[in-house]
């Protein structure tokens, strides 16, 4: 399948799963994760209309960065429009690479610590921004994945209260990866529910409305329960 067939498909796919759950589609935002993609493809991707880009690592994002939106990277391809990319780092962010890519990305889907808040803030202070994040949520519990306790969601918060260079924007979750769709509807209703008793005990600076939830083998699903940015790679984007 060309790009172009693969989002006719998915875009197909989105529609019947909206109709299902009597949802509008503008309302739902599509992330293409390019990381098995080089830079050309990346470039594609942009020139099909799919402004936001998710990547996992900055070391596997760094070209295709630099090459689309570092500085003097219009030379390279002066059909895309300064600014059209929209990053999202996706992947767990260690501490250490918070200067690398606080600055780079315009949204973060892994806050899950308070080490990693305060090092986002005082980088984002540094720069003079403020960097639209998700707080990652460990829904289904699974040992190994990354995110916080539900538990530990409302003492959190009220940590990133006090911190004004972050703007909470949402909750992200993980479903398992080795069962069928359908077996990640508890997970994603899970954080749906957990977005709105958050925003009911009003910790937060404002209410939050963001659900990153559902990948290429759950998309339906998660649309279903409420996701409000899917973060899309083979079935949208392909490999290299």
């Amino acid at each position: 399948m060309t790009l172009l067939d693969r989002i006719e498909t998915v875009e197909q796919r989105l529609a019947e799963a909206c109709g299902r759950s009597g949802r509008s589609r503008k309302d739902i935002e599509l992330i293409a994760v390019t990381k098995y993609v080089g830079v050309e493809q990346t470039a594609d991707v942009l020139r099909q209309g799919l402004n936001h880009l998710g990547e996992n690592r900055w070391q596997d994002a760094a070209a295709k960065w630099n090459a689309i939106s570092g500085e003097g990277s219009g030379s390279g391809f002066p059909d895309l429009p300064e600014g059209q990319a929209r990053w999202h780092f996706i992947g767990s962010l260690q501490t250490n690479k918070v200067k690398e890519v606080i600055g780079k990305f315009n949204y973060i889907h892994s806050l899950d610590r308070s080490s990693l808040a305060q090092a986002i803030e005082n980088r984002a202070q540094q720069l003079g921004i403020i960097v639209p994040c998700f707080i990652q949520v460990n829904v289904s519990g699974e040992d190994g994945k990354h995110g916080l306790a539900p538990e530990q969601l409302p003492v959190f918060a009220r940590e990133l209260a006090d911190l004004p260079h972050i703007e909470p924007v949402g909750l992200m979750t993980m479903a398992p990866l080795d069962g069928e769709a359908e077996q990640a509807r508890p997970v994603f209703r899970g954080l749906r529910q957990l977005r709105d008793e958050l925003n009911a005990l009003a910790l937060l600076r404002q209410p939050v409305n963001g659900l990153s939830m559902g990948m290429s083998n759950d998309f339906e699903v998660a649309v279903e329960e409420g996701a409000t940015w899917l973060r899309l790679g083979t079935v949208l984007v392909g490999k290299s």
